[in-house]
């Protein structure tokens, strides 16, 4: 049905939306994604936009002309809305819930050798300094929605 010429553009973008990227991004609100983690996200939907959009690489049209004939956003934001919507939800939460404990642990103990590894809490705060927030903004969950909502 993606590849179907029969289907306009924007139905299979919004096929591909609801179906496929939906289950790319399953509970990717969790993720403490690496830069390696987004480029293999990338490659996989550009492989699938060409795909539905029966344009091969030699034919050297850009990814945005692509996404803007399906309607659709770069994956990377949705990751990223998708961060910053269970961020708020989790500030929310009261001292006492288990999610809220999680994200304010801290392991006691020495730390093994080498770089840590990214938490996810380090990657949430980078998304919201990369679009303006802070923690009192999600307090007003209309507000939040708003200011976390893409185009």
């Amino acid at each position: 049905m993606l590849t179907n010429s029969d289907i306009s553009l924007i139905r299979r973008g919004r096929l591909y939306s609801s179906c496929v990227r939906s289950s790319m991004l399953h509970r990717s609100e969790t993720w403490p994604v690496r830069k390696e983690n987004e480029v293999t996200l990338q490659r996989a939907e550009m492989r699938m936009v060409r795909r539905m959009c029966n344009v091969k690489v030699k034919d050297r049209v850009p990814s945005k002309e692509l996404r803007e004939s399906l309607g659709i956003n770069y994956i990377i934001l949705i990751l990223q809305q998708n961060r910053t919507r269970w961020y708020g939800h989790v500030l929310e939460k009261r001292r006492t819930d288990w999610v809220k404990k999680c994200m304010e642990y801290e392991v006691e103990g020495c730390r093994p050798r080498g770089r840590p590894k990214r938490t996810w809490k380090v990657v949430v705060q980078k998304d919201c300094q990369a679009r303006n927030l802070n923690k009192e903004d999600a307090t007003d969950r209309s507000r939040w929605k708003k200011l976390i909502k893409i185009g």
